[in-house]
């Protein structure tokens, strides 16, 4: 009965229609993107930001838990209920919400908790700036908020985690209480109704800016990916240096709106294919690369011959479609897939049917990769996707060039063409194993998806498994950001195998490496939470009203077990 009145209020709030109840209307918003079930009373989808605060007071005075949701394209179930709680727990979807403000001609942003990635990309576009990611997450429409509270990382080697000390957030203090917090450098008025009406028709040309020496980027990166020699990662979501406020967070405080930095958009950009048997060699290109040349790679892609064969298979229709109608139509057909997939699925007959529909389609369409890239394909085991911009592809073109004239790997300078594919291709690879894994699931027990950053200095990067666990897998698909020493691995996992065990033993060989995982996909569910982390998490949400359970902390009130 309680919840019921609390559904009542929500619809006062926010009208009838955008208050979701029952199984089926809310279970696309209760199921994560690649995995993660959870119950929840209802899901919210709040129009305005005032709206917002109006039904974060319901749910502290009914006490319920919150858990906020974007885009929900997280791959580590952070975003979604997970199985039951010892209260009743709500949904928020913020998409509603999407409204970005550009800031001195678009150098700096100000995004509500709704907006895109690739809304964003396009409102920067006619100021020849962009945002911190542009293709990966932007593809699927993933929040631009979602990425600070996660401290999401990215393929780009000058930009680090996203990050901002700037934000207007809620959070839930130690009584009970539910505050407001205006540190956003912006003159918003001083309660929170004036704050957030400010905010959601907010006329630049009547507020101030405070003086502030906050950051709204994480400026430093450049200077810690150069270190080559340092006995530490880059970076990854444990890193205390950018644990701060709604940076990081990863829902445990309310984000209304954060303040970032964008970046120039480059004058040119070259793609250079690298393909080499002998690890050392990309070992030496990384390390001369940060340390010795003035212009940092716009990207620089690693990926294994075997992860590269499952892609082109796997992934043809991702790539594809992007390549024909651009990245503009991936997050309709995402949702449009998803909502699919959760009716048909619950029919064995028709299980995983879109996912075997698209196979069959993308099988009836000429091979798609460059002839020179299937070359490289066939001869090397070892592949890197360098681009380059403005004065480094000059710089790359006389030291690769002087590199290879005494190696047995080799290198070519792409074709517009050529680097787009092969760019795509990368981006397709994660995607590419889960459909091998919906596709052979009665040979798969799973995907085990590890994402990790290693040592900046280790030379020893590429993995060699024990044989008690490589008899277990299927496949091992190996790619990731190599310059920034972040890699993705995904394990296709033999049926009957115990994955969580595998899991165990995986990790513990990475920390015997020095490694930190996960490294931009951040805790969810799935991982537990470093100290660190873990205090972090506890201070900025005291009552664990706020997505609990992350971290694998408790779920219990004011984190008592349960």
């Amino acid at each position: 009965m309680e919840n019921e009145a609390s559904v009542v209020q929500f619809q006062k709030v926010v009208g009838t229609r955008y208050v979701l109840t029952g199984e089926r209307n809310t279970e696309m918003f209760r199921k994560g993107y690649r995995s993660g079930f959870g119950e929840a009373i209802c899901v919210i989808k709040p129009g305005t930001l005032l709206e917002l605060w109006q039904v974060l007071k319901i749910c502290v005075a009914s006490d319920l838990i919150v858990i906020m949701q974007a885009a929900n394209t997280g791959l580590t179930e952070g975003s979604t209920p997970n199985g039951r709680y010892d209260r009743g727990a709500v949904i928020i979807s913020t998409l509603r919400i999407d409204t970005i403000h550009l800031l001195d001609n678009g150098k700096q942003v100000v995004c509500m908790p709704g907006s895109t990635l690739y809304d964003l990309e396009n409102q920067l576009r006619p100021y020849g700036r962009q945002p911190h990611s542009v293709l990966g997450s932007s593809c699927i429409g993933a929040s631009v908020i979602g990425g600070v509270c996660n401290n999401s990382g990215g393929s780009l080697v000058e930009r680090g985690p996203s990050y901002t000390e700037l934000s207007v957030f809620a959070q839930i203090t130690e009584n009970g209480e539910l505050q407001l917090v205006n540190n956003i450098g912006l003159e918003l008025g001083s309660d929170p109704e004036t704050i957030l009406k400010s905010l959601d028709t907010l006329d630049l040309s009547s507020v101030n800016q405070q003086q502030t020496d906050k950051k709204a980027s994480d400026n430093e990166y450049s200077k810690i990916v150069r270190d080559v020699d340092a006995d530490t990662p880059a970076r990854y979501n444990a890193d205390q240096r950018c644990l701060h406020e709604a940076s990081g967070c990863a829902g445990k405080l309310v984000v209304f709106a954060a303040r970032l930095d964008t970046y120039p958009k480059n004058e040119s950009e070259k793609v250079f294919y690298i393909g080499t048997n002998h690890l050392e060699d990309l070992t030496e290109i990384r390390r001369t690369i940060l340390s010795e040349f003035n212009t940092l790679p716009v990207s620089g892609e690693y990926m294994h011959r075997d992860i590269i064969d499952i892609t082109e298979k796997y992934g043809k229709d991702t790539v594809l479609m992007i390549n024909m109608f651009g990245t503009q139509r991936l997050p309709t057909f995402f949702a449009l897939k998803n909502a699919i997939d959760t009716r048909v699925n619950k029919i064995k007959l028709f299980s995983n049917m879109t996912d075997k529909l698209l196979q069959q389609l993308a099988k009836l369409w000429p091979n798609i990769l460059p002839n020179q890239l299937r070359e490289y394909q066939n001869k090397y085991e070892h592949h890197l996707i360098l681009k380059m911009h403005d004065e480094g592809i000059d710089e790359a073109n006389k030291f690769l060039d002087h590199f290879f004239s005494d190696k047995t790997g080799d290198y070519f300078p792409c074709s517009e063409n050529e680097g787009k594919i092969a760019e795509l291709n990368r981006f397709a690879a994660a995607g590419a194993a889960i459909r091998y894994q919906k596709l052979y699931s009665k040979d798969v027990e799973d995907i085990l998806a590890l994402d990790f950053a290693l040592r900046r200095n280790d030379r020893d990067w590429f993995e060699v498994l024990p044989a008690e666990i490589d008899e277990k897998l299927i496949h091992k698909l190996y790619y990731g950001h190599f310059f920034c020493h972040v890699m993705h691995h995904d394990y296709v996992v033999k049926r009957g195998a115990d994955i969580e065990t595998i899991k165990t033993e995986m990790l513990e060989i990475l920390d015997k490496r020095g490694a930190e995982y996960p490294a931009e996909h951040n805790v969810g569910h799935l991982y537990a939470a470093k100290p660190n982390l873990a205090d972090f998490y506890k201070s900025i949400d005291p009552t664990n009203s706020l997505n609990p359970g992350i971290g694998k902390l408790s779920k219990g009130k004011h984190y008592a077990d349960t």
